[in-house]
């Protein structure tokens, strides 16, 4: 009898642990916008900490701007938020694919950088030759 109980109370709770923790909101944003409003709000605090004087030059608050963006309010960002956080796995999965995407943009980005600099070099090199040249005609003459 005793085994009986000690099985049915440890199948009740292995069943009961399959229930949500957090009740699904009404207005739930998508996983997949939730995502893209995450990877935005990550980029715009790196903006921020980078270089602080970039969005209080337009008076841009990041919040305010993301929530334009995606036609949501605080509170149901806030709940959504709060739902996905309660399934630990499909979370940790969402901050994979957030840095995904940003080590896939950096990487952009140092190529454009890595670009622009190259091209500055060769411009200032043709730059330098085409002066040298200019004071060697001078000399001659």
């Amino acid at each position: 009898m005793r085994k009986i109980i000690t099985f049915l109370t440890i199948i009740t709770l292995l069943v009961s642990c399959k229930e949500e923790v957090v009740n699904k909101p009404e207005r739930l944003i998508e996983k997949d916008v939730m995502v893209d409003i995450m990877y935005d709000l990550s980029v715009l605090d790196a903006i921020k900490y980078q270089n602080p004087a970039s969005l209080d030059t337009f008076k841009i608050n990041s919040r305010d701007y993301i929530f334009k963006k995606y036609k949501i309010d605080s509170a149901q960002f806030a709940k959504s938020n709060v739902y996905y956080a309660s399934d630990y796995n499909e979370y940790k999965i969402m901050f994979e694919q957030i840095s995904k995407r940003l080590e896939t943009n950096k990487k952009s980005v140092d190529s454009l950088v890595k670009l622009q600099k190259n091209k500055k070099n060769a411009i200032i090199k043709k730059r330098a030759k085409q002066a040298k040249i200019g004071r060697d005609t001078t000399k001659i003459e």
